[in-house]
């Protein structure tokens, strides 16, 4: 009698993910990320259509995610002030705004430099505010937490590989303005969705509500407090500067004056397909030491670099890139798991926002300072020393025991 109840419990755990609230949610990330995943190919044929060449692909590409990444640790006070959900609401429909303009300035004739910067960089503030509820509110809405990350992880690289390959389609019978038309249109639809979605309530605060200053030091405070997380932020720094944020800019430059923006499209919808076999492996393995796991499998980022720098066929190319979007996306959900689970909810937009405010910082940098030092020491050349730099960091986190010896937790912060 008592295993027939266990047995019965069991089975209906499992469907407990897919509640109407999550349902909802799940809508308007996939929906927002879809266009996400258009835009940066929009971007990049705007910019080379407009003359601005690879630097002016760097710089708006760094103009979009450097706010991104200055503005989160605001974006997580005002998420766990404001409420999570207000916030991701509000942060949506201001991007609808912008983007539309963005596109209606394009359809009338290539705008400034600066404009084209100042929008974008408007953007990036928009998702600066949305970003650290995604963190707060997945916890809250999923009893299994790593099973949540994981089925958000196989949507977000579903729309990378929808993505890419409609930005390149339209691309091949309209102007990039129409794209970036169709990620404003996403951002309403998750805006909306998110509008009826229905959250449990936090934990009351211990005292009464501090000021923004001592928000700020509280969420510094939880993040230090755990090596494991500042280790891994600090040397993702490192990653975004010299690998991954140059890797960005290059390969999408060489790789559309190469191939062409449609075959582009396929070959980032190829890492996209990674990242969904990535994210499924995720559902299935649950390593005892998540983080060691995750960084054995982030070796095999380096062939997305690597096999930038050779002349490759694209379907070779498509393989690489495959193979390298599975590692990261594996790296993704063991690393935001861990995450969630080991900071308290009322605490986690504020942590979240430092740990990818630190993640990010570099990432633009990096994007920018790709032009003008590829044409110094080469765009291939380059291309190696970043394949070499993700190797060293993955070397770098085996080292650092906090991370290589992190346990796996199963409950919720």
């Amino acid at each position: 009698m008592t295993e027939d109840r266990v047995q019965v419990e069991e089975r209906s755990a499992k469907p407990t993910l897919w509640v109407p609230d999550f349902r909802l949610f799940f809508t308007a990330r996939t929906t927002s990320l879809l266009g996400d995943a258009a835009l940066p190919v929009a971007i990049t044929a705007a910019m080379l259509e407009a003359g601005y060449g690879i630097s002016g692909v760097g710089y708006a590409l760094a103009a979009h995610l450097g706010p991104f990444a200055g503005f989160m640790i605001f974006g997580g006070v005002l998420s766990d002030r404001l409420g999570a959900r207000r916030l991701m609401i509000f942060a949506d429909f201001v991007r609808l705004a912008v983007q539309l303009t963005l596109a209606a300035l394009l359809l009338t004739g290539p705008p400034q430099l600066w404009v084209i910067l100042t929008l974008l960089a408007m953007l990036g503030t928009g998702g600066a505010l949305f970003q650290p509820g995604v963190a707060s509110v997945t916890p809250r809405l999923a009893s299994d937490v790593q099973r949540a990350n994981a089925v958000l992880r196989i949507t977000e690289s579903s729309a990378v590989v929808v993505g890419p390959a409609v930005a390149g389609g339209l691309l091949a019978l309209m102007q990039p303005a129409a794209v970036i038309a169709f990620d404003a249109l996403t951002f309403g639809a998750s805006g909306c969705c998110l509008l009826l979605l229905r959250l449990a309530p936090l934990p009351a605060p211990d005292g009464p509500k501090g000021s923004l200053r001592g928000d700020l030091y509280v969420g510094w405070r939880e993040f230090v407090a755990r090596r494991w997380l500042w280790q891994v932020v600090a040397v993702w720094m490192l990653f975004q500067l010299g690998s991954w944020g140059p890797t960005l800019t290059l390969t999408n430059g060489i790789l559309v004056d190469r191939l062409g923006a449609s075959t582009f499209g396929l070959v980032m919808s190829a890492m996209g397909l990674g990242s969904v076999l990535g994210g499924v492996i995720a559902i299935k393995l649950r390593p005892v030491r998540p983080l060691r796991a995750a960084t054995v499998a982030m070796f095999f980022y380096a062939l997305i670099p690597l096999s930038s720098s050779f002349d490759l066929s694209a379907p070779m190319l498509g393989a690489c890139y495959c193979v390298g979007g599975a590692s990261m996306a594996f790296w993704g959900v063991m690393f935001h798991t861990s995450v969630q689970t080991y900071v308290p909810v009322q605490f986690l937009g504020r942590v979240h926002a430092y740990d990818a405010a630190g993640s990010l910082m570099m990432k633009p940098v990096g994007q920018a300072l790709a032009g003008p030092v590829a044409g110094v020491v080469g765009a291939v050349q380059l291309l190696h020393i970043a394949t070499g730099i993700g190797m060293l960091v993955c070397l770098i986190l085996l080292l650092l025991p906090a991370v290589r010896n992190l346990p796996r937790n199963e409950c919720v912060g």
